[in-house]
């Protein structure tokens, strides 16, 4: 297998800290992603401390598990990665949500980096990267829009 990137950015206008006010919970995702359910936190473990395991269920059957690695709340940013994956054969698949600083307030960059065939990049670019990324990034710009 290859190692592969996916990438979704967008640029908000907010000032950084406001946004990572917003999506800088590691167990809060489903507050501002439209398409994510609500996670829990196993082990009664603190979402913000490296080592959580947020766990996302629909009708009671656990569909994603992702461990946090490393949080940075001053940098404004977190990275984790996916256990026991369900929906796509990847592996090694590490992620980033990071907010900077930008001209016009602030950038979201969703990225990951994982193990896989040629023939599962289409499906990751998708689901992961249309589906989830991109939703969720499209719900920030409609919350933080100027108007």
């Amino acid at each position: 297998m290859n190692t592969r990137t996916l990438e979704r950015s967008t640029v908000l206008a907010a000032t950084p800290d406001q946004v990572w006010a917003a999506i800088g919970d590691f167990g809060g995702l489903a507050n501002w992603h439209p398409h994510v359910p609500p996670s829990t936190i196993e082990d009664d473990a603190n979402p913000q401390v490296p080592g959580a395991v947020r766990v996302f269920a629909i009708d009671g059957k656990v569909v994603a598990r992702e461990r946090l690695l490393e949080r940075d709340a001053d940098a404004r940013w977190y990275r984790y990665t996916l256990l026991d994956p369900v929906i796509l054969p990847v592996g090694d698949y590490v992620a980033t949500l990071a907010v900077r600083p930008h001209a016009h307030g602030a950038e979201v960059r969703w990225s990951a980096a994982y193990q896989g065939p040629d023939e599962v990049v289409a499906q990751v670019e998708s689901l992961i990267g249309d589906g989830t990324y991109g939703t969720g990034l499209d719900a920030l710009r409609a919350r933080f829009a100027r108007g």
